[in-house]
């Protein structure tokens, strides 16, 4: 049998004229919620893209995010095993 699981992420962004901040979420199937930051900063001399800041601080949030995810993954390993696992690298 195959089961399909889907996972929705929100990233939401708030900005200003040198700052972007991004935040990230992700809401598991077992009810877990997982919360990421990311910051982008745009030096003075560079053009106004607001896209840009946003791709720089939602892509750093979604990275924040992603550890976060290996990380929980590797202690639910340990748990279950009763053992240290390998480290789970990117």
């Amino acid at each position: 049998m195959r089961t399909t699981v889907g996972w929705h992420i929100e990233l939401e962004f708030e900005e200003d004229q040198q700052h972007t901040r991004a935040a990230a979420l992700v809401r598991l199937p077992d009810g877990t919620e997982v919360r990421a930051h990311g910051h982008a900063s745009r030096h003075r001399t560079d053009a106004n893209q607001p896209r840009v800041g946003e791709e720089i601080a939602g892509g750093r949030a979604l990275n924040d995010l992603a550890m976060q995810l290996l990380t929980k993954a590797h202690e639910e390993i340990d748990e279950a095993s009763g053992r240290t696992s390998h480290a789970i690298h990117v």
